[in-house]
């Protein structure tokens, strides 16, 4: 007979999508809990007014288990939404987890960019719209590496078609930059100094300077924008980081300089 820990994993779905609202009308038949349900999906709910720990099992760690995504209904409200957002962000569960709220078609206007909200879906439901902008969320925020690809936040580094998106949209890199940011996917999360960048994206035999790596970071920022979790490390090097992160890393004097030396 199975340990009992081990049948709960066995049987426990490993995700779930997080419905908060107004308590009474979470469960009602047109909401997004039951939607959602009705798709396949398993939903845990919040009221509005609750912790947000609430929606954290005991065993969610022992089993691996995590939050596909946080679907905050407004409605009418957004305002409260809001608050209900920060409240959760709070709970280091919840991070680099998107979010989605819903609103009527009279409250898009009241939904601001600064809000925290990664998209938003109206309400009356198409069913297929609720779920589709759930999976858009998930693969924003999922990452991925293979021999052939790197998905890096909002980044796709497609080392076999030679290609770079960012956020669907096609970059056009020059054979260096692609190299740079192809490297620094590779290594991500190390600290990076200029001359071991240069040695291995360059060359050995490459007989410019450290400077040439400032050059093309600076180039590399300038086409990919925030959407490139790159720190600079003064005295250091630089270090792509997670995307729970800050979006963009601090930049340094240095980094804007103009420079004349060239590859």
């Amino acid at each position: 007979m199975a340990p009992k820990s081990l049948d709960k994993a066995l049987t426990r779905p490993k995700s779930f999508v997080a419905v908060v609202g107004h308590g009474p009308m979470l469960e009602r038949e047109e909401g997004a809990a039951t939607t959602l349900r009705q798709l396949g999906a398993t939903v845990r709910t919040l009221d509005l007014w609750d912790d947000p720990v609430n929606l954290i099992a005991d065993d969610d760690d022992e089993l691996e288990v995590r939050p596909r995504a946080l679907v905050f209904e407004a409605l009418d409200r957004p305002d409260l939404a809001v608050a209900a957002l920060r409240a959760v962000r709070k709970e280091p569960y919840f991070d680099n987890v998107g979010a989605v709220i819903a609103v009527t078609v009279g409250q898009i206007a009241r939904i601001e960019p600064s809000s925290g909200f990664d998209d938003f879906v109206l309400h009356p439901y198409v069913p297929e719209e609720l779920y589709g902008r759930i999976r858009a969320l998930e693969w924003r925020r999922s990452e991925f590496a293979t021999e052939e690809r790197h998905k890096v936040a909002g980044i796709v580094v497609d080392k076999a078609g030679h290609e770079v998106y960012v956020d669907g949209r096609a970059v056009q890199l020059t054979a260096k930059e692609f190299a740079l940011l192809a490297y620094l996917c590779e290594r991500r999360g190390k600290v990076l100094s200029r001359e071991h960048l240069l040695a291995r994206v360059w060359g050995n035999r490459y007989e410019g300077g450290p400077r040439t790596v400032d050059i093309h970071v600076r180039r590399l920022r300038a086409k990919l924008g925030p959407a490139l979790p790159l720190e600079t490390l003064r005295g250091s090097g630089y270090k792509l980081r997670s995307p729970e992160m800050d979006d963009a890393g601090p930049r340094t004097k240095e980094d804007d300089e103009e420079s004349v030396e060239s590859e």
